[in-house]
């Protein structure tokens, strides 16, 4: 209201004052009586809707919305997708407007909108004053100030990729398959200022993970099921704010950006399907890291675990290698087996048998009586040079 409510004084003129489109100009203007009117006035426009409310939208009921989306990568764009195609239709338009908010760079949400002609706005400069009914986050990354969400007469929702609590965070997919999680799903919430993920839950839809999965794979699925859950929640907002509950205390937990310190395999404590987790969850992004004679290697193409006997030896510590030429795979011990790697990057790519050749071979042919102790990977704890 007070946006519509303005006190100036003009030179040569008397005071003034305008209520929406409206000049006023009073014989003797006293502040305090205007303010009582005006109060007096919109109150009784609650009650008169046959009066002018000085621009004052009233509040949308159901569809179609008008809204803003804040989003960046292409998890984000799958829900963006199924907005803009919601547009379109007559009696069961689902959409009214559509503007997007994202970060002032090339990103998948940025090329989507430009290529469909949507309005962008650049965060944080956005200042939506009444113009949208809902806000909808999808994998945006930035706290959202609590004036903004209180913009929305609906709110702000979020598609998360995970059934929250668990895996509260910037990176819910990827600690699904780290830790290896039966099941998950997608969560459509409100958010709440000053924390991600904290806010009341909408909807939610459960996904059994398969087997081997990867984290592109599972992402992938969890950006279609989130999109598709968010226009069933959009059809009923209204009910489903009504009906909507707090998130449980029991059962919470972070998931933190991943980052290079998680890329370090320790043969002696990871098992063969922990090891195997972690490529599914952070190899296409992060390479696997391991240390050889002091120098740091990547472990590129893991190809699982081998149950069979690798070498007569069993007394063979953790982070032995050998070369099984008949797969042409670099095999490693671990704490309970061997897991395979069909290439390395150590200064450059080389193939399993490039690095045997290069390293391994002439080091046996040596036939030091300290071999198996020195030609191993090492864990973590030892210092790369790089």
């Amino acid at each position: 209201m007070w946006n519509n409510v303005k006190y100036f004084r003009s030179k040569g003129f008397n005071n003034r004052i305008t209520i929406g489109n409206n000049v006023c100009t009073p014989k003797r203007f006293c502040f305090r009586r205007w303010v009582k009117r005006i109060f007096s006035y919109h109150s009784t426009c609650m009650l008169r809707p046959d009066l002018p409310h000085f621009g004052l939208k009233r509040e949308r009921t159901g569809p179609p919305w008008k809204i803003l989306f804040f989003g960046t990568d292409d998890f984000a764009v799958e829900s963006l997708k199924k907005l803009s195609a919601s547009r379109h239709g007559s009696s069961d338009r689902l959409v009214e407007s559509l503007e997007v908010v994202t970060l002032d760079k090339e990103l998948p949400v940025r090329k989507f909108a430009n290529q469909n002609k949507l309005v962008v706005h650049d965060w944080p400069h956005i200042y939506p004053h009444g113009q949208f009914d809902v806000g909808v986050v999808v994998s945006f990354g930035c706290l959202l100030r609590e004036g903004l969400i209180r913009q929305f007469p609906f709110g702000i929702l979020n598609v998360h990729p995970s059934l929250l609590p668990r895996w509260r965070g910037p990176a819910p997919v990827f600690h699904t398959i780290l830790h290896g999680d039966a099941v998950t799903g997608v969560t459509i919430m409100q958010i709440r200022p000053k924390r991600f993920d904290v806010g009341p839950i909408l909807s939610q839809e459960v996904y059994q993970v398969p087997e081997h999965c990867t984290v592109d794979q599972l992402g992938a699925t969890l950006a279609t099921m989130g999109a598709h859950l968010l226009i069933d929640t959009l059809k009923t907002l209204p009910e489903k704010i009504a009906s909507r509950r707090e998130q449980a205390k029991e059962g919470a937990t972070s998931a933190p950006k991943i980052n290079t310190v998680m890329s370090w395999v320790d043969w002696e404590e990871q098992t063969c399907e922990q090891i195997g987790r972690l490529f599914r969850a952070i190899g296409s992004r992060i390479p696997l890291r391991t240390i050889w004679m002091g120098d740091t290697v990547k472990l590129l193409e893991f190809c699982g675990e081998f149950n069979e006997s690798v070498s007569e030896d069993r007394a063979l510590s953790a982070g032995s290698v050998q070369y099984q030429k008949e797969s042409n795979t670099l095999l490693v011990r671990c704490k309970d087996g061997w897991v395979g790697f069909r290439a390395v990057v150590l200064r450059k790519r080389l193939s399993a048998a490039d690095f045997y050749n290069g390293y391994l071979h002439p080091f046996f042919t040596k036939k030091l009586p300290l071999q198996h102790r020195e030609c191993v990977f090492q864990s973590k704890q030892v210092k790369p040079k790089d």
